[in-house]
């Protein structure tokens, strides 16, 4: 079934065209990802399908009364309310219930409080708040009563995700859901995900994501539209056959240029029907011969010096936070061209170290020494700090206007910037008509720009595009100095690091050789150990020593039948007090005291029943 149509939509800003005459479509429980490079439009797609951006031409149409939940980039959620309020105000039936229900309840209304118990059953709102606290653990948001004006960036982003989550909406629209969330939420969320029988459209540049959960994948290029029915790794395969078939007719369009082009340079300009109608092929030829085939590559040989034979020590450092520890005793030598991956979650202690080990904090205890010849590029998770009126070129002059290479080589700054992919028509552009990747990806240019011979990287990859990691991560397994990488960008771990740092909370990290999905297998392997060593240290049932031929060990002892009688007549009578509270809730005749108590026994009783459900049905195996 079709649930969404866009026919031939067009946007342009200015001068600007993002995409002309696109067409696509949907059908229930597609999952459909919007690859292309930063400035090509995702978001802009996107705000325009949900409609709070214009569309110049065509018509996008959602199938009647669809409840669609969509997550932007930033959010802009009340500062005042707490998480659970934020993530429980949506306008669906249910959740209008609910609100409606606690506040009756939250001001004494007895009145309302009764008409409502029927609204809550109608609607099946009681579970709301239970699904609303699972949702936000999982996204590792535990004080439901902080308010939102106290969050981080990172986690008003999370609180924004828990409630489309929580709406369980028919359509879900993500805009880079995985920003802000640590390794355990991401693969979390891909499981909620897989399990969910929505229909799903997201931009995200995270490519285990798209493998894992994707089954249709859009590529927004030069203005148009490529469509590939399969996940990441059928994109990829797909795209470079498409890719190879071009570079064939591109090849075929210039030779035939060229003899077309000393044909026309022979012409008089009188000329015969047939002569313009070959003049028209002509132009069309031109046009496919003159593409541009230039791969996209960041090579930038800036000169670098070279790292002594001290690089950095840290000796039993400590660091604490009041109660939580970020650091106990901790004791690291790094490397000549180290490559290290720092995980955890969110909270750990991964950016604290990061400023210690540079001196950019103080530690508690311990002390770090860093060699002669360390030069730090630090690339953090902060915005570039420069003036918005700022053009991109002058960002890099500031720096300088030549850039020494190797061998006694310079650049310019504008060779420069062509070699990090911003190309001359974009040189002049102001810092604030950047995108965010291309903002990000300047900052780490002007980071590179400093000659480092160690690398720290703090979420490099948050809001840069497919092309541009893949791009990068070439770059850097080309950098010879020391690289230190946190990231949740479990493909760029994989490629880049071969050992990582697990922050474990509580001051313990563990060092563990390999990349990131070495750790994770390992990690799985050890739980599952673990479940078969507990299995294992399970008493055995005691065996007799010469066991009778009747099975009388499967027959009840007098013991048990006295049970199994009791739990007999048990269980109607606790069925009978379950329907007597359930109708009493219902009556609309209690008090609001009396209501909370009648529920509180009602739960005990639910609980109680499938208790003794299991127990009668275990005895009656041996009856």
């Amino acid at each position: 079934m079709n649930v969404l149509s866009v026919e031939k939509i067009s946007k342009s800003f200015g001068d600007k065209t993002l995409f002309t005459d696109l067409s696509f479509g949907m059908d229930q429980g597609d999952k459909m990802a919007i690859v292309a490079k930063n400035g090509s439009g995702k978001s802009t797609l996107l705000k325009c399908l949900i409609g709070s951006e214009s569309i110049d031409e065509g018509r996008v149409v959602f199938r009647n009364d669809m409840r669609i939940g969509y997550l932007q980039q930033a959010e802009n959620l009340p500062e005042n309310k707490t998480v659970l309020e934020v993530v429980i105000d949506t306008d669906l039936p249910a959740f209008n219930t609910y609100r409606e229900y606690h506040k009756a309840l939250r001001i004494g209304d007895e009145k309302k409080v009764e008409a409502m118990m029927e609204a809550m059953s109608l609607h099946q709102a009681w579970d709301i708040e239970a699904k609303a606290q699972q949702i936000l653990g999982a996204l590792n948001l535990n004080d439901f009563d902080q308010e939102i004006k106290t969050l981080s960036g990172g986690q008003k982003k999370r609180v924004a995700l828990a409630q489309v989550l929580l709406s369980e909406p028919e359509f879900i629209i993500l805009d880079e859901p995985t920003n802000h969330l640590d390794l355990d939420m991401i693969e979390w969320l891909e499981d909620y995900l897989n399990k969910q029988r929505c229909t799903l459209l997201m931009v995200t540049h995270d490519r285990y994501f798209l493998e894992v959960v994707c089954n249709h994948i859009l590529e927004l290029e030069d203005e148009g539209l490529f469509k590939y029915k399969g996940n990441f790794s059928y994109y990829l395969e797909k795209k470079a056959e498409r890719e190879e078939q071009q570079m064939s007719t591109i090849e075929k369009a210039r030779n035939t240029y060229k003899k077309e082009l000393e044909w026309i340079r022979r012409q008089p300009k009188a000329r015969g029907t047939k002569q313009k109608a070959r003049i028209d092929n002509f132009k069309e030829t031109k046009k496919v011969a003159l593409q541009n085939t230039h791969e996209d590559e960041m090579v930038i040989p800036i000169k670098m010096e070279r790292l002594g034979t001290k690089i950095v020590e840290m000796h039993k450092l400590s660091k604490s936070y009041g109660d939580l520890t970020i650091l106990d005793q901790f004791s690291y030598n790094v490397k000549r061209k180290e490559r290290l991956g720092i995980v955890g979650r969110n909270g750990t202690g991964k950016s604290t170290f990061l400023d210690i080990m540079m001196e950019k904090q103080k530690p508690d205890g311990g002390k770090v020494v860093i060699g002669e010849t360390v030069q730090f590029g630090y690339y953090s998770q902060s915005l570039l700090d420069v003036g918005e009126d700022k053009k991109v070129i002058d960002v890099i002059r500031d720096i300088a206007e030549f850039i020494p290479l190797e061998k006694g080589r310079q650049m310019s700054a504008a060779q420069l910037l062509e070699k990090f992919l911003f190309p001359r028509n974009m040189h002049y552009n102001y810092v604030y008509k950047l995108s965010g990747g291309e903002k990000r990806r300047l900052k780490l240019l002007t980071v590179l720009m400093s000659n480092p011979n160690f690398l720290v990287l703090d979420e490099p990859t948050n809001d840069l595009d497919i092309f541009v990691l893949a791009v990068l991560e070439d770059y850097l397994k080309s950098f010879q100095g020391c690289l230190i990488v946190v990231s949740h960008d479990r493909y760029f771990m994989d490629k880049l690091v071969d050992h990582l740092f697990v922050f474990e909370g509580e001051g313990k990290i563990k060092d563990t050789i390999g990349n990131y999905s070495d750790y994770r297998k390992q990690q799985q392997a050890d739980l599952q150990a673990e479940r078969e060593a507990k299995a294992e240290a399970k008493p055995a049932d005691p065996v007799p020593e010469k066991p009778k031929p009747t099975s009388s060990n499967n027959k009840m002892s007098y013991k048990e039948k006295v049970e199994f009688e009791a739990l007999e007549k048990e269980l109607p009578e606790l069925e009978e007090q379950k329907e007597k509270l359930s109708n009493d809730l219902a009556s609309g005749s209690l008090s609001n005291e009396e209501m909370m108590s009648a529920g509180e026994k009602l739960a005990l009783i639910v609980s109680q029943i499938d208790e003794k459900t299991d127990r009668w049905l275990e005895l009656s195996e041996k009856n």
